[in-house]
């Protein structure tokens, strides 16, 4: 599967996820109800993946943690805020980078219909 395949997948169940639990609830329970229904899906998942940084050829651990890694390949940046900012846009597209991944997927879940919400951040894709 390519990372546009995936990434609808994701999409797709986000979606079914906003409809059954709405707006407003912390980010780690739409991170937990994401995972679980992609893996029901039979997608390989991970959450809280660490990032490692490596400045200047020396790797610092310094904490950065993928919120969801579908397959792989697509991350998933999960929000519930009332509005996303420019630097949201900024640390996606720069996850996408230390992770050497193309696509990453920023879905802010705090929206009245979410496809308000999600938007596509590539890296070289």
């Amino acid at each position: 599967m390519d990372e546009n395949e995936i990434s609808y997948k994701i999409i797709g169940a986000a979606m079914e996820l906003h409809r059954t639990l709405g707006p407003g609830l912390l980010e780690s329970v739409y991170e937990a109800a994401l995972a679980f229904d992609l893996r029901e899906l039979g997608m390989e998942v991970k959450t809280q993946v660490p990032i490692p940084l490596v400045y200047k050829g020396i790797k610092q651990d310094v904490g950065y943690r993928l919120d969801v890694l579908v397959e792989n390949k697509v991350i998933v940046e999960i929000k519930s805020l009332e509005n996303l900012a420019p630097v949201h846009f900024a640390q996606t597209l720069t996850y996408a980078k230390l992770s050497d991944k193309k696509l990453a997927l920023l879905i802010n879940f705090n929206t009245k219909l979410l496809k308000d919400g999600i938007h596509r951040i590539v890296n070289n894709l």
